[in-house]
């Protein structure tokens, strides 16, 4: 049987990348969802709708597809942070995350045209901050990475050097994770292998 091509609603290069290196090739359509338009004090329930309204935004160019939306938002203390909106913002984000341990919520929403179904899902990791100096703060904000990034860093850049430990999915911190891909496909009756390029 042949697969569905797949397609990963996010403009986001990180996401990108990790299912090149998994083997997918997807075609990136950019969903453009206004995010603003989803509030919930609950982080799981945020990053599950704004993943399925990501992937349904761009449903109506495919016939036959399976389309994967993601969003990623930290908590921290009880308050849910996504990209921040200016370096000021960033850095004090950094002042109260250093030291400080935070949850990562990855929505994953994968729609199957094919067979008409959808699957819903939440990866959760643990993030251990190292407690930086204000100049490390202002040096890394500087370099611009943390202003692309649903928590002002991004483990897999500079981020990575402030970032002591985690708990839970490696990849889910980056914005998608892979086994949580793996496990939803294996739902819908694919393997991951079923889209590897030949």
């Amino acid at each position: 049987m042949s697969v569905p091509v797949f397609v990963l609603a996010s403009a986001s290069p990180a996401r990108k990348k990790l299912l090149q290196l998994a083997g997918i090739e997807p075609i990136v359509c950019s969903s453009n969802f206004d995010e603003s338009q989803i509030q919930s004090e609950d982080a799981i329930e945020l990053v599950e709708t704004l993943a399925k309204c990501k992937a349904e935004t761009v449903v109506n160019q495919f016939s036959d597809a399976l389309i994967l939306g993601c969003d990623s938002v930290l908590e921290i203390a009880g308050n849910i942070y996504g990209k921040p909106e200016s370096p000021q913002d960033a850095i004090a984000r950094w002042q109260i995350m250093r030291g400080k341990v935070g949850i990562l919520y990855t929505g994953h929403a994968l729609l199957d045209l094919r067979q008409n179904q959808q699957l819903v899902s939440c990866g959760i990791t643990k993030v251990y901050f190292a407690n930086l100096s204000g100049r490390e703060i202002a040096a890394y904000v500087a370099s611009g990475e943390p202003l692309k990034c649903a928590g002002s860093f991004a483990l897999e850049g500079k981020g990575g050097l402030f970032v002591e430990k985690i708990e839970g999915c490696h990849s889910n911190v980056i914005g998608l994770s892979l086994p949580l891909l793996a496990q939803m496909l294996a739902q819908l009756g694919y393997s991951v292998t079923d889209f590897w390029q030949s």
